[in-house]
């Protein structure tokens, strides 16, 4: 992923937090031979599916690319040891040279803390009265995984780490090799981790429902996740669904309006609730902007992340007592692109980034990430509970089927890891101090459901 910048810290939260290799295949157009030679065929495609494409595609996809996006560290950063920022700035620089094109996310940059963060987390919310299982969602190359079973092998009782499972759910062979050969260095673990291929997001793979408590973990998965565009002509005009097509003779990708009738975006744009008005207040609103918009006519449009409720949806279905723990971009900076929740579209070359200014120009070539709506993440997460649909809110004092909290990475961090480790000499914290523009998520079911 390439960097940007407001500032340093914001700089380098960019550039390091490169997800894994997560394909979404269930997103696969309808029909996929559209898309063996070239982004878009004859016949259009929603948005979603084109991203998908020029993200996934094993023939021309970004990630088809990068085999070498997900990189490893020999050795932990000694961070003790290094004088400030720019020491560190120094020595990253250094391993990035080394390593070419590889990418590090933050648990491969801070091995162990961060993932000795998430592993006591964890620690402190489970039923400890059953056996721990934990599934992770695009594992890499393991290093979150080993990371945690080693916490949690020194820290929890012998009996949590004995009775304990962990499941990675990785669409790439090669990374569930690696991942094996990770988490393998301990030979203990080996008894207790598995490696299931498949994408997360496919109904059908996860089998019959697990009604088991578990653990979902999702590292820098949800920026990439396929997204679709809603689109409409003026603040008062209805939303229309974005579909991708090739103008007829020419190569160039124009965009195609239709009313609102795929089912998936129908469902987010029902949780997004941007058609309701609900109040006499919001009616008032409503006619306001009407008005407004006769006025001063201003095209809307709006990004749905209905790669990321698709995921919910199947994640709820086949484990409806996991909970989750989640970290991602909460904005990002410098975005070019129109539109709510707009992504980042960013082509790297001999080491320099340059930005898109439009999604289109993604033909393979380029890197597309999406800030994450923590707020409509809640929603959706009860939503895909079954929770939001049955009491829409309407009481205040309505207990909800899901506790929810949504923290800073430093925040996080400061309350569940070791952020001591992690200090260079005069005081500086990369891992506090450059993560302003990424947050976890933590929800986990109640039962209070009354």
């Amino acid at each position: 992923m390439a960097s940007r910048t407001l500032t340093c810290s914001k700089r380098f939260a960019l550039y390091f937090s490169k997800p894994k290799v997560f394909s979404c295949e269930s997103f696969t157009p309808l029909i996929p031979a559209f898309f063996s030679t070239h982004i878009v065929g004859d016949r259009p495609v929603l948005v979603r599916d084109f991203i998908w494409s020029a993200l996934y595609d094993p023939n021309h996809g970004y990630f088809s690319h990068r085999s070498g996006s997900v990189g490893m560290l020999e050795e932990s950063i000694k961070f003790n040891r290094l004088q400030g920022r720019k020491a560190y700035m120094k020595y990253l620089e250094g391993i990035y040279s080394q390593n070419d094109i590889a990418w590090f996310t933050p648990v491969e940059l801070f091995k162990p803390w961060y993932a000795y963060g998430i592993a006591e987390a964890i620690l402190r919310t489970a039923d400890l009265s059953v056996p721990l299982k934990i599934y992770e969602i695009g594992g890499g190359s393991g290093t979150c995984a080993k990371g945690i079973m080693d916490y949690l092998m020194l820290n929890a009782p012998a009996r949590v780490y004995n009775s304990m499972s962990y499941i990675s759910v990785e669409i790439s062979s090669s990374l569930a090799k690696k991942q094996m050969e990770t988490v393998g260095a301990v030979r203990s673990h080996l008894s207790k981790f598995r490696v299931e291929c498949h994408d997360a997001a496919d109904k059908n793979a996860w089998g019959s429902i697990d009604q088991q408590p578990c653990w979902v973990i999702m590292l820098e998965v949800l920026d990439n996740l396929p997204h679709d565009l809603i689109y409409s002509e003026n603040q008062a005009s209805p939303w229309m669904e974005v579909w991708v097509e090739k103008q007829h003779n020419r190569v160039a990708l124009s965009e195609l309006y239709k009313p609102l009738q795929d089912p998936l975006i129908k469902r987010c744009v029902e949780i997004i609730d941007l058609e309701k008005d609900h109040n006499t207040q919001g009616r008032a609103i409503s006619a306001a902007r009407h008005i407004w918009s006769k006025v001063f006519p201003k095209p809307r449009r709006c990004w749905l992340p209905t790669g990321c409720l698709k995921l919910l949806e199947v994640l709820h279905g086949a484990l409806p007592k996991m909970s989750l723990i989640a970290s991602d971009f909460s904005y990002l900076p410098d975005v070019r692109i129109p539109g709510e929740r707009a992504p980042l579209v960013s082509t790297k070359k001999d080491g320099s980034s340059s930005d898109h200014s439009s999604y289109l120009d993604a033909k393979g070539d380029a890197d597309i990430f999406f800030p994450t709506d923590f707020w409509l993440l809640e929603r959706m997460d009860h939503f895909c509970s079954g929770w939001l649909k049955a009491c829409e809110y309407k009481s205040s004092k309505q207990g909800r089927k899901r506790r929810i909290i949504t923290l800073d990475t430093s925040s996080f961090m400061e309350e569940f890891g070791l952020p001591s480790k992690t200090r260079t000499k005069d005081g500086y914290n990369p891992l506090l101090d450059d993560f302003k523009n990424t947050k976890f998520y933590l929800s986990v079911p109640t039962h209070n459901i009354k």
